[in-house]
């Protein structure tokens, strides 16, 4: 029986999937904060990405109790992500609608993320840590393609 200091191996592989897309979202967030000139988006990426960060911390414990050395970087799709914001931001300064656009395909990629790993662990220990941890990027997710919407240019 899986318990938090005894994870099947599937289960860790899951954790460090999403450190690795959670320290992706945190850098991600504070590059679109440093593109948006509105400051109530801004600090609301911000926000975010403390967030995320946090995220990481978190399941990050659960892998060191597990004695295995957690993810502590990005992977290289959200570094071409980041890349890319910064690229189209730089081109396009001011244009909120389309770092908000961005700001959403990363959202879709770390929820969908959540939704692969919560299936492939199902009755792990985690559940209660993954759903919630989910739910709330799932209400991020919402939230800034709602602010995308009300940017249209």
């Amino acid at each position: 029986m899986e318990t938090t200091t005894k994870l099947n191996p599937e289960t860790i592989a899951g954790l460090q999937e999403l450190i690795e897309i959670n320290i992706d979202s945190g850098r991600g967030f504070r590059a679109a904060a440093d593109r948006i000139e509105d400051a109530r988006i801004a600090s609301f990426f911000r926000d975010c990405a403390v967030e995320r960060d946090g995220f990481a911390r978190d399941l990050a414990r659960y892998v060191e109790l597990n004695a295995v050395e957690p993810k502590d970087g990005g992977s290289a799709q959200g570094t071409a992500h980041r890349w890319w914001l910064e690229l189209r931001g730089a081109v396009q300064r001011g244009d909120e609608h389309a770092v908000l656009s961005e700001a959403e395909r990363g959202e879709d990629a770390i929820k969908a993320r959540y939704e692969k790993v919560l299936k492939e662990t199902a009755g792990s220990p985690l559940n209660s840590v993954l759903q919630h941890q989910y739910a709330s990027v799932k209400a991020r997710h919402d939230q800034v393609r709602a602010m995308r919407d009300a940017n249209v240019s």
